[in-house]
């Protein structure tokens, strides 16, 4: 009476959603303004039908050890060790990063460290940054100018259709140079 105020009629015509499910869209809804329609236009997060376009990220900041799985590309900033494997997805080792770990993945960069077996479907890339120990197969491989590897490679065509070869039809395609007597 005194010193009340009349509730905004605006307001009072736009509630906001209570409640809101993750993966339900929010209905908009209408107030009618001098003639106007007014719509709610309150962002709601994408639907399991979009895909992301940015790679799932490792901080530099974190240190796990584990067994990463998924069909997503991965970015390791951070310190990880253990096993990743990534069925469609690239895997990129940043230039902070510390890897100690067995990989599978689709496609490989490496711009930090990396100690540990990796195979690729596609191709692995070690950046002029990069640093690599360990054995590397796939079908394309790129080393730029600068990058340190230390191991082996197998230029290996059936990795890309998924087919594993067996660890003796690995050693026997290995050759050794015969010895001068």
């Amino acid at each position: 009476m005194w010193g009340r105020k009349k509730p905004d009629e605006r307001q009072a015509a736009m509630p906001e959603p209570k409640n809101l499910q993750e993966n339900e869209p929010a209905k908009p809804s209408v107030a009618s303004s001098r003639g106007n329609a007014q719509v709610n236009e309150r962002a709601v997060g994408p639907t399991g039908a979009m895909k992301s376009s940015v790679a799932a990220r490792l901080g530099a900041n974190l240190r796990i050890k584990g067994e990463i799985t998924g069909s997503e590309d991965l970015m390791i900033d951070g310190t990880f060790e253990g096993l990743v494997l990534l069925d469609e997805g690239k895997l990129t080792i940043g230039p902070t990063a510390r890897v100690t770990a067995d990989i599978v993945a689709t496609e490989v960069a490496v711009s930090g460290n990396l100690k540990g077996n990796v195979r690729a479907k596609n191709r692995i890339e070690i950046k002029k940054d990069g640093s690599v120990t360990g054995d590397l197969t796939t079908p394309q491989i790129l080393i730029e100018d600068g990058a340190f590897f230390q191991g082996s490679i197998e230029i290996d065509g059936s990795v890309e259709k998924g087919t594993p070869k067996s660890a003796s039809s690995q050693a026997a395609s290995t050759s050794t140079p015969p010895k001068v007597a």
